[in-house]
């Protein structure tokens, strides 16, 4: 299954996160590794918010990260929630629908 992680955060993020980036990217990056976060980024204009993708067998995986990030243990983030997201088109769906086939 996929897990969307997603984030709000305050007003000044973009200029208070450079302090915080390096272990966060690091934490991200591990996740990575694990094969836990697929993708993962911040919302562009304005930048109010982030939005992180894992994959895996429960949200597990999100929320540790979520309580394991800096940005959430500094204040960055204002609040945070895990969405499960059913993914049905593209590479690595988690549900594969059956084909339609156009008839001639």
């Amino acid at each position: 299954m996929h897990y969307l992680l997603f984030y709000e955060v305050v007003a000044d993020y973009a200029e208070r996160r450079a302090a915080l980036r390096a272990e966060h990217l690091a934490l991200a990056r591990a996740a990575y590794a694990r094969g836990e976060l697929v993708l993962g980024g911040a919302l562009a204009d304005p930048i109010d918010g982030a939005v992180l993708l894992f994959t895996g067998d429960s949200p597990a995986a999100a929320e540790a990260f979520a309580r394991a990030d800096p940005y959430v243990r500094n204040g960055l983030v204002t609040s945070w929630r895990v969405r499960t997201w059913t993914t049905v088109v593209g590479d690595g769906a988690a549900v594969q629908l059956p084909s339609v086939g156009r008839e001639a």
